[in-house]
């Protein structure tokens, strides 16, 4: 469950939501490769289950044929999910896709990593950075079942740690709600991300400054990963899912014509 309610309005019977017996719920490929969307009585966003049978975090799942063979689905919150919720808000690129690899900057207990996981498949790779041994605990698990994430239990403010374990990575995600969050995420691309990369960052206003409109903070923000070589394509508010929070998305170190 978590926040935001199991399966939302509708749906007697454990808040199944329309999904019950999935026979009724068709699932769409999405705008974004890799996602997709289950069409029932409600639509919910959902990745391929890159481990069928196993749910991450009591998400629900979608099991349909295609050409005779059964794939299933993972539903996924956008009130636990910040990339979901941003995808909802109708951003136009997330720069996580099959075959990418992805550095996962405040990865928690997995819940995003492993819908992550599922995008990017067995292609690609997550690089998954936690500093709380606790969530990490969890993340590890996740990563048990999922070949294709790296879980790496150190603070992020000290990339030359994990050097060892991390690649050159296509993409940055971060939500590590820090004040220094732009810092956080410019030592790391210096490191890992290639030139040309991308960058997806959630910011929380009140987790920089809590005495600024959010706006003003959100407007900070983008002037200093500007600073740091990184070119905000998009910007856009989590609302509803989440309060004053915004994802800024774009490039790393791009070549002006």
């Amino acid at each position: 469950g978590g926040r935001g309610g199991r399966g939302g309005r509708g749906g007697r019977g454990g808040g199944a939501g329309g999904f019950k017996g999935g026979n009724k719920v068709v699932i769409e490929a999405h705008a974004h490769a890799g996602v997709f969307v289950a069409r029932g009585k409600q639509d919910a966003l959902a990745t391929r289950n890159m481990v069928p049978g196993d749910a991450v975090y009591g998400e629900k799942r979608v099991s349909v044929e295609v050409d005779g063979e059964k794939v299933e689905y993972r539903v996924w919150n956008p009130f636990r999910s910040k990339l979901a919720a941003a995808i909802l808000g109708g951003v136009d690129n997330i720069y996580i896709a099959p075959g990418k690899k992805v550095l996962y900057l405040g990865a928690a207990s997995g819940t995003t990593v492993s819908h992550v996981s599922d995008i990017v498949g067995p292609d690609g790779l997550v690089y998954a950075v936690e500093f709380s041994h606790r969530s990490g605990r969890d993340l590890i698990n996740v990563a048990k079942k999922r070949t294709n994430i790296i879980p790496i239990i150190e603070d992020a403010r000290h990339p030359h740690k994990y050097r060892m374990l991390v690649g050159m990575v296509d993409t940055i995600f971060a939500d590590v709600a820090q004040p220094d969050q732009a810092r956080i995420v410019a030592i790391n691309a210096h490191q890992f991300l290639k030139t040309g990369g991308a960058f997806v960052i959630s910011i929380k206003a009140n987790c920089i400054d809590s005495t600024s409109p959010a706006e003003v903070v959100f407007a900070k923000e983008v002037k200093k990963l500007g600073e740091e070589g990184f070119t905000c394509e998009e910007r856009i508010t989590l609302e509803p899912y989440e309060r004053d929070h915004a994802a800024v998305i774009g490039k790393y170190r791009v070549q002006q014509q």
